[in-house]
């Protein structure tokens, strides 16, 4: 999964040196050539793609200190959420005389 961030960093690399050593280059163009091409996109990308896991990671932590996960639900209780508890025994119908 990483090899493609290290490639594209040794390619900006590439271009740094490449930028530090023509005759019209200078070591200040070299270091803004590897951050804008190699380390803030790779950072970003790097970033981006672990977003998942860090949600995943904080859903987690999150249920792990409610204590959802040490008991059940009491079912009577409700869901927590802003609707009516669900009745859980269902009405009788009444009978219409005559049919």
């Amino acid at each position: 999964m990483y090899i493609v961030p290290f490639v594209w960093l040794y390619v900006a690399f590439m271009m740094a040196v490449a930028e530090a050593t023509s005759t019209i280059g200078t070591l200040l163009g070299a270091g803004i050539t590897f951050l804008l091409y190699g380390l803030l996109p790779v950072g970003l990308m790097l970033y981006l793609m672990g977003s998942p896991a860090r949600r995943r990671a904080n859903r987690q932590t999150e249920l792990s200190q409610t204590g959802r996960n040490a008991a059940p639900q009491d079912s009577s209780q409700g869901d927590g959420s802003s609707h009516a508890p669900a009745d859980t025994v269902a009405p009788e119908r009444e009978k219409t005389p005559g049919l």
